[in-house]
C-alpha cells in the first residue's frame, strides 16, 4: 500500500515540478501547503540510508543536555550521536530517577525541560542536512515521568475509579504537561490484563478485565490524543505492551505466555483494539515470547493483525532493548543484527534504545534485508512528524510550561482521582467515618508518613510538600496534638522495631489508623537493570521496595515485621483500621477477619492522604470497585471472575472464591436494584434498564455493572463476563434509572474457525454491584 502511495505521490511531484520551481525555491517537503502524502514522500526520496535508519533509532536522551545556569544546551554526547546515527527521536529526555542519576538538584524542571526540548531541536534542525525535527518521547503511565509534574494514581488506582470521564481528563492533563515541555508521544496506557498479581507490574495495568481495561483506555487515549495529533495539546499514545504480557509463566517479567490464540482474541486483543479505535497511534511491543514467538518478532500480531485486519496506521516500537533480548534472552537469533533483521521485517519500526538498528544499513547493503522494509517504517514516523505539525512548529514557550505543568487545577484533578480509587472492604459496625471531634488517634504503619511510597513505579523525584502522606491528610482534619504517629516498622526490613512505641501510641488514643502493604519507590542504592527494571540484591539495610518493574512475588503476605505489627496493634482492644498502600493486591486475609474497617488506597499519587484522610473523616464517600480480584492464597492463583467454565470447586483447605471478588468495594450508604425492563431493539441488540435507590444515610456514588452468560455455546464460555458499567451519583433517598446497550458484537463468540459471530441460544442478563454481588437477573433469547 505504502508502496504504490509512494509511486502515486512522485508522479504528482512531477506534475507540480514546474509550478513549485517558480513559486518556490524550497523542498516540496518544507511546504505546508503541500498534502503530507506528497511532502513524507518527498523527504524519503532525499533520505540515504543512513539517515532513514537514524530516523528509527530511539535512544536513552537523558544525557543529552547540559545545564548552565538558567539555560540549556545539546551535550557533546548528543551532538556526536546526531553525527554518528543522525537518531530522530530520543526517549526518556526529561526522566529523573535513581536509574537515571538525575535528581532534583540536577534534572530539568518545567521550565528548564521546555528549554531542553528546544534547545536540542533548534540543533537538529539547523545542523542536519535535511532537518527533520526530533521526536521525544517520555514516560507517562500516570502521569509525566518529569520533575514537577502532576503525579496521579498508578493505572490500578485509576482503574479502581470504574470512571472513564476522570480517566479522560488524566489524560488531557498528562498530554498537556508532557506538549508543553516539548515532548510528542506520551508511553502510556497499560494495557495488559492482570490476571497473576505475583507478577511486579500490576501496578501500571487496569487490572484484569478486558471491557474495563478497553473503556478505560479509550478514555486515556482521547484525553490524550483528542482524537488529532495535530492540535497543540495532544500527544501520540503508546499502547503497551503488545502483547499477553501481563500473564508470565511464574509471574515472573518477560517469561513466557501460556495463551492460546482464540484466548487472545476473546480477552487480550479486544482493549488495544478499541484504544486503536479511539486514536491511539503507537504500540509497545512485549518481553514475552507467546507460542515460542518473541513478541518484538511477531508478524503475524504486528504486521498481519495490526496493519492489515486492524488497519492501524501508527507506528510500533520496541520496549527497552527487547530487539536485543530476541538474540540474549529468547535465543530465537544468533546474533543482535538478526534479530534486528527479524523485528524490522516482522513489523517493528523504532527501535527503543537505539543499538540494535545500527545493524539494519549492513543488512541491506548485504542483501539481507529490502531498503523498501526500511522505507515503510521510515515512512510512518515521518508521517506523524507532519501530521504533528513539526516542521512548521518544533519549539515551546518556557513561561507556558511553568503555568500548565502542576496547576492548582491539576493537583485538584489528583486528589479527586485519588478519592475515587479508595476502595473500602469492610467497615465493621459501621466504625466509619471517624468523628471529626474525637479525643487522640494513633497513626501507626510504615506507609502512613513515607511519601515515595504513595507514589508508584515510574515517578520522578519530589519536592516534600508535593507529596500528602496519610499523616499529613489526618493532622489537616485533626490538630496535630490529637494525633500520635510511631513508624512501627519498615515495609522489609526486620531491623527496623518500633512496635513498642506503637502499642503505647494505641494506649493513649481511641482509634489506631494502620497503613501497611508495599512499595516501588526506588533509590539510589538498588541496582538497576540495563531496561530499567530493579535489581533485588543482598545488603545490610533492605529497601521498602517490594513491588514494581523487576520486583516480582512468590508470596502476598506482608513483608518484615507488619504482619506482628498488626497482631500487637489488636491486642490494645482499640479500633483497629487498617488502610493498604499497595502496587499489587496483597493478601489480606487476617485483616480481614480482624481489622474493624479495612481500605485499599493502591498508589493513590501525590494527593492521596489528603484523599484517604477524606474518606477516613466521611468529606467524601467511598467508592472505589476492585478491578482485579484479591486472593486468599498463592495457591489459588490465576483467580480472576471470568474463568472459563467449568464452576471452580473448593480446595482442601479453603475456598476457591477470591477474599475479594472483582467489582467489588463498600460504601458508607447502601444501594437498591429494582424494575429490570429488557426490550429487544433489532435482532441483536437489546435495551436494559433498572432503577438504583439510594437507601442510606449518606450521599454516595454507586459503580452498576451488567454482565452476562451465554447459556450454551460451541466455544466455551466464561462463567460471567462484564459487558457494561456505569458510575453514578445519588443523594440519600433519590432514585436513578440506568439504561445500558448491548450491541451484536457484546454477544458474540470467537468460534472454532476463529470468527466472530453471535449463536442462537439464551443469554443470561446479570445486573449488579459486583461481580459476585448480583441483584437483577433475567434470559434473552437469540433465535
Amino acid at each position: 500500500m505504502i508502496r504504490r502511495l509512494y509511486i502515486l505521490t512522485i508522479m504528482q511531484l512531477v506534475c507540480m515540478q514546474g509550478f513549485s520551481r517558480a513559486s518556490s525555491p524550497q523542498f516540496a517537503y518544507k511546504d505546508s501547503n503541500l498534502s503530507i502524502d506528497i511532502r513524507v514522500t518527498d523527504l524519503l526520496s532525499r533520505m540515504t540510508l543512513e539517515e532513514k535508519v537514524g530516523q528509527l533509532l530511539c535512544p536513552l536522551g537523558w544525557e543529552m543536555y547540559e545545564i548552565r545556569g538558567n539555560e540549556v544546551f545539546p551535550s557533546d554526547k548528543f551532538k556526536q550521536l546526531i553525527k554518528n546515527k543522525k537518531a530522530g527521536m530520543l526517549w526518556a529526555t526529561y526522566r529523573a530517577d535513581p536509574w537515571t542519576k538525575k535528581t532534583l538538584a540536577n534534572g530539568l524542571n518545567p521550565e528548564l525541560a521546555a528549554k531542553a526540548g528546544n534547545a536540542l531541536q533548534k540543533y537538529v534542525i539547523e545542523n542536519t542536512r535535511l532537518g527533520i525535527p526530533m521526536f521525544l518521547a517520555e514516560e507517562a503511565p500516570h502521569g509525566h515521568m518529569a520533575i514537577g509534574a502532576t503525579v496521579f494514581p498508578t493505572g490500578i488506582g485509576m482503574a479502581a475509579t470504574w470512571s472513564p470521564d476522570l480517566i479522560k481528563e488524566v489524560g488531557q492533563v498528562i498530554a498537556e504537561e508532557v506538549r508543553s515541555q516539548g515532548g510528542h508521544i506520551s508511553y502510556g496506557p497499560v494495557l495488559d490484563l492482570s490476571r497473576d498479581p505475583r507478577w511486579s507490574r500490576v501496578e501500571e495495568t487496569f487490572g484484569e478485565d478486558p471491557i474495563l481495561s478497553g473503556t478505560l483506555g479509550v478514555a486515556m487515549v482521547e484525553g490524550l490524543t483528542k482524537g488529532d495529533i495535530s492540535q497543540k495539546n495532544s500527544t501520540i499514545a503508546t499502547l503497551k505492551h503488545f502483547l499477553a504480557y501481563a500473564v508470565p509463566e511464574g509471574g515472573q517479567n518477560g517469561n513466557q505466555a501460556l495463551v492460546g490464540v482464540r484466548e487472545l482474541h476473546e480477552s487480550f486483543l479486544p482493549p488495544f483494539k478499541k484504544a486503536i479505535d479511539a486514536g491511539a497511534l503507537s504500540v509497545m511491543t512485549s518481553y514475552n515470547s507467546i507460542d515460542g514467538i518473541p513478541c518484538t518478532a511477531n508478524s503475524y500480531l504486528l504486521s498481519q493483525l495490526l496493519r492489515n485486519e486492524w488497519k492501524f496506521r501508527g507506528f510500533v516500537v520496541s520496549d527497552l532493548y527487547s530487539i536485543e533480548g530476541i538474540h540474549e534472552s529468547h535465543r530465537t537469533a544468533s546474533s543482535v543484527s538478526e534479530a534486528a533483521t527479524q523485528a524490522i521485517s516482522a513489523g517493528v519500526d523504532i527501535d527503543l534504545g537505539g543499538d540494535a538498528y545500527v545493524n539494519v544499513c549492513q543488512a541491506v547493503r548485504e542483501g539481507r534485508l529490502s531498503e523498501s522494509v526500511v522505507d515503510t517504517a521510515v515512512y510512518r514516523v515521518l508521517r506523524l512528524k507532519f501530521e504533528m505539525g513539526l516542521f512548521e512548529n518544533p519549539y515551546v514557550d518556557p513561561e507556558l510550561a511553568t503555568k500548565k505543568v502542576r496547576s492548582k487545577e491539576n493537583i485538584e484533578l489528583a486528589r479527586r482521582v485519588a478519592q475515587a480509587s479508595v476502595t473500602l472492604l469492610e467497615n465493621k459496625h459501621s466504625i466509619l467515618p471517624l468523628r471529626k471531634d474525637i479525643n487522640r488517634v494513633a497513626v501507626i504503619g510504615p506507609n502512613a508518613d513515607n511519601r515515595y511510597n504513595m507514589l508508584g513505579d515510574y515517578t520522578a523525584p519530589q519536592e516534600s510538600d508535593n507529596v500528602r502522606t496519610v499523616l499529613d491528610g489526618i493532622t489537616s482534619k485533626l490538630h496535630s496534638s490529637r494525633v500520635e504517629y510511631v513508624r512501627g516498622c519498615a515495609i522489609r526490613d526486620t531491623i527496623v522495631d518500633e512496635i513498642k512505641q506503637a502499642v503505647e501510641a494505641v494506649s493513649r488514643s481511641e482509634v489506631v489508623i494502620v497503613v501497611v502493604g508495599g512499595s516501588s519507590a526506588r533509590d539510589f542504592k538498588t541496582t538497576y537493570k540495563e531496561t530499567g527494571a530493579a535489581m533485588t540484591t543482598k545488603g545490610s539495610i533492605i529497601s521498602d521496595m517490594e513491588c514494581g518493574e523487576g520486583f516480582d512475588r512468590a508470596t502476598l503476605s506482608l513483608l518484615g515485621r507488619q504482619q506482628e505489627l498488626l497482631k500487637a496493634l489488636k491486642k490494645t482492644g482499640k479500633p483497629l483500621i487498617v488502610v493498604y498502600i499497595e502496587g499489587r493486591p496483597l493478601e489480606k486475609n487476617w485483616a480481614s477477619e480482624y481489622a474493624d474497617a479495612l481500605l485499599t488506597a493502591y498508589y493513590p499519587g501525590q494527593e492521596g492522604g489528603n484523599a484517604i484522610a477524606d474518606v477516613l473523616f466521611g468529606d467524601y464517600n467511598p467508592s472505589g470497585r476492585l478491578p482485579i480480584s484479591v486472593p486468599r492464597s498463592v495457591g489459588q492463583i490465576p483467580v480472576y471472575y471470568n474463568k472459563k467454565l467449568p464452576q471452580c470447586h473448593n480446595y482442601v483447605e479453603m475456598s476457591a472464591a477470591p477474599l475479594y471478588p472483582f467489582g467489588y468495594g463498600l460504601s458508607y450508604t447502601t444501594f437498591e436494584y429494582s424494575d429490570l425492563q429488557i426490550t429487544q431493539n433489532a435482532s441483536y441488540c437489546f435495551e436494559i434498564s433498572f432503577k438504583v435507590k439510594n437507601t442510606g444515610k449518606y450521599d454516595g456514588e454507586e459503580v452498576a455493572q451488567l454482565y452476562i452468560r451465554d447459556e450454551y455455546a460451541s466455544i466455551v464460555q466464561p462463567m460471567k463476563q462484564l459487558k457494561r458499567f456505569e458510575r453514578f451519583y445519588l443523594e440519600k433517598g433519590e432514585e436513578k434509572q440506568i439504561t445500558f446497550a448491548l450491541t451484536e458484537d457484546d454477544l458474540s463468540i470467537v468460534n472454532q474457525n476463529m470468527r466472530r459471530v453471535v449463536e442462537t441460544g439464551t443469554f443470561k442478563i446479570m445486573i449488579g454491584a459486583s461481580s459476585d454481588d448480583i441483584r437483577l437477573t433475567e434470559c434473552i433469547c437469540i433465535e
